[in-house]
């Protein structure tokens, strides 16, 4: 289905529900948030809405994965106990107002720099306060990271990092599974409750979140190579460097089908395209962006190309808006794609109302 700002998809299992009863709280089990930096602030008006308002007509526990800024956008969530709208415009404001210096003679931000900023915003917003977001009555967070394996991305280097990835990016052009020599993909979750889904799709492991380990956690899942530095030895951990969870996961194309046997079946989506794209590196792999039986049970919300083409630039925010805009405007533009956003979350909530809907296939 398609109103003028949001367009919602679904798999054949999710498509036969919402045309039974339509699109209930109480059947949401998990919610993911994809990596896509810059992007994910279009979500920001659906994440005001769902967690502060929709699903509180539900009780049960949903489970938040995340990678990158979508880790971030779930870890917000799970500290919002009281007050969601201001959490969430904390993050947005954060995330629009980040500034990194740049040496004379150079074009972007030295990675340590970025790195250095980047944990004080996130220690600004979560230190002190990890037991909240581990406390939360009814949200399980998992935060989604790559961890580099034996060999040259086992540790960060001048040299071995871009060879390392050098070979990750040959050995994911043949096969995605040979991709996990390189990295494997290691889940921090919620210690009350696993993240309740098979990972045997890629070579992966799951530790748990802890006080100790949820702040650097986050800022490894945000991690991008070569933009920000790796992190190394995070708490409760494997020792090894660990790099943007979006590598391994860009948009988290994970087997959601073990949910259908759950009493909260469907994974509701809130994402900024339609397709699900596995990993980083599968961006120009058109052919690994179609649907699988993965996702038969998602709900997905997406924005609309109509929607998209009224904002600044006529494009989502990115993050070569750094390079390309001066601080001023970058900053412009994406407080009104955050604005904007709310269109999304309006006609969600009238779609949610409905007692069936249609939705297009994914």
């Amino acid at each position: 289905m398609t109103s003028e700002a949001l367009q919602v998809f679904a798999g054949p299992a999710a498509k036969a529900r919402l045309a039974e009863r339509g699109l209930r709280a109480e059947d949401v089990g998990l919610i993911p948030a994809a990596a896509g930096g810059p992007k994910g602030l279009i979500l920001n008006g659906l994440d005001r809405f769902v967690f502060g308002d929709w699903l509180t007509q539900s009780r049960q526990t949903v489970h938040l994965v995340g990678a990158s800024i979508g880790a971030w956008r779930m870890a917000t969530a799970a500290l919002a106990h009281r007050d969601v709208t201001a959490a969430f415009d904390t993050m947005a404001e954060a995330y629009v107002t980040q500034e990194y210096d740049v040496l004379p003679g150079e074009k972007r931000p030295r990675p340590e720099g970025v790195s250095r900023r980047f944990g004080e915003i996130l220690a600004e917003i979560f230190e002190g306060r990890e037991a909240e977001v581990l406390a939360h009555p009814r949200w399980r967070l998992h935060i989604v990271t790559s961890r580099g394996r034996a060999g040259l991305l086992a540790r960060e280097g001048r040299l071995r990092t871009p060879l390392g990835y050098l070979g990750a990016f040959a050995a994911n052009a043949v096969s995605r599974p040979l991709l996990g020599r390189f990295l494997e993909r290691v889940v921090f979750s919620d210690p009350r409750d696993r993240l309740p889904l098979k990972l045997n799709d890629f070579t992966s492991r799951e530790v748990h979140l802890s006080r100790a380990n949820l702040r650097g956690a986050l800022l490894a899942s945000c991690s991008i190579p070569f933009w920000l530095q790796a992190q190394h030895d995070l708490p409760g951990a494997p020792r090894g460097a660990y790099w943007d969870g979006g590598i391994t996961d860009y948009h988290l194309h994970l087997d959601y089908r073990a949910l259908q046997q759950a009493h909260a079946p469907l994974v509701l989506y809130p994402h900024f395209q339609r397709q699900v794209v596995p990993g980083w590196l599968d961006k120009a792999l058109k052919h690994r962006h179609r649907p699988t039986a993965f996702l038969d049970n998602v709900v997905l919300l997406c924005p609309s190309p109509a929607w998209i083409a009224k904002l600044p630039g006529a494009k989502l925010p990115d993050r070569n808006d750094f390079i390309q805009l001066d601080a001023d405007e970058r900053r412009r533009r994406w407080r009104v794609a955050v604005a904007e956003s709310q269109r999304l979350a309006d006609e969600f909530a009238a779609l949610s109302r409905r007692d069936s809907l249609t939705a297009l296939a994914l």
